[in-house]
């Protein structure tokens, strides 16, 4: 429970440093760095597309009439614009966070490392290869968790609890995977996921629930169009914002549960920062010259 507490608060405290807040800022930026580049190039011909897509379908072809013999004809080209904004927005995001994600994760362990476990031995007990073989491992399990899940998610406390458990579980697979990718070895990472698995599990299922903000917000947007263009960046940076807590959360945990798994073995004795022991020759023995 201490480690959990103290790395809650040490997260939290993280989050409200510059560059963590610059970090969480990214996928704003990158978002319309995406935006731009697609409504210069591709605007109008994906309005023109949507369009004939719109006029091909009888029911609304009538509707539109209906509309333009009742002086409302200008709705067409704003519904137009809609639905590609609609469509389209949802992809940029995912590309937007996931490129971030990739980015932010490092950028945040690094800071961890530098600022509190700089004296921590490097081991290796992973590479980046395998790090993503991880990644798209545990994503592939937690995905077909979700398929063979979803006829619980229409039970009312089932809904509630098995999303919020499946992102958990992948939350901890992967983030405290690279936490330690390397400063751990591979027993030491598995040492520390027997001894402290629930504890890694609760801060992934608490992350999950947190991760939900950012939904509500995206179907507030959705339901108040006047507001989607400030209520979608919203949801973004807040969505970024709670994936660097998230990942703070765990580096902390991670690293500080490495800590003190080597402390307890004697094996924390390999950082800059500690000084090995002077260490005795065999030859060097002193013995006491006899009274006289």
């Amino acid at each position: 429970m201490r480690l959990f507490l103290d790395s809650f608060w040490r997260a939290l405290a993280y989050c409200l440093m510059p560059r963590v807040m610059v970090l969480s800022l990214l996928p704003l930026a990158m978002l319309l760095v995406l935006s731009v580049s697609w409504g210069y190039f591709y605007w109008a011909p994906t309005q023109d597309w949507v369009r004939e897509i719109l006029t091909s379908w009888q029911v609304l072809q009538s509707m539109m009439d209906w509309l333009r013999d009742h002086g409302a004809a200008e709705l067409q080209a704003v519904m137009v614009q809609l639905v590609v904004i609609f469509a389209i927005t949802p992809v940029l995001v995912v590309v937007s966070l996931l490129a971030v994600s990739l980015m932010m994760t490092p950028a945040l362990v690094d800071l961890v490392v530098h600022r509190r476990f700089s004296h921590l031995a490097l081991k290796h007990g992973g590479s980046t290869l395998t790090s993503l073989a991880w990644t798209v491992g545990s994503t592939l399990v937690a995905l077909l968790a979700t398929l063979i899940s979803l006829p619980l998610w229409v039970v009312p406390p089932l809904m509630f609890v098995v999303p919020p458990l499946i992102w958990g579980w992948l939350s901890y697979r992967v983030m405290v995977y690279d936490a330690l990718v390397s400063h751990a070895s591979r027993d030491e990472r598995l040492a520390i996921g027997r001894k402290h698995r629930t504890w890694l599990l609760l801060i992934g299922v608490l992350a999950g629930y947190m991760g939900a903000l950012p939904s509500l917000v995206w179907a507030s947007g959705a339901l108040f169009a006047a507001a989607f263009l400030v209520l979608i960046p919203l949801a973004i940076w807040i969505y970024a914002l709670v994936f660097a807590f998230t990942s703070l959360w765990f580096t902390h945990y991670s690293l500080a549960a490495l800590e003190a798994l080597r402390s307890e073995s004697d094996t924390l004795v390999m950082g800059a920062s500690m000084p090995l022991p002077a260490i005795a020759l065999p030859d060097e023995q002193h013995t006491t010259p006899p009274h006289a």
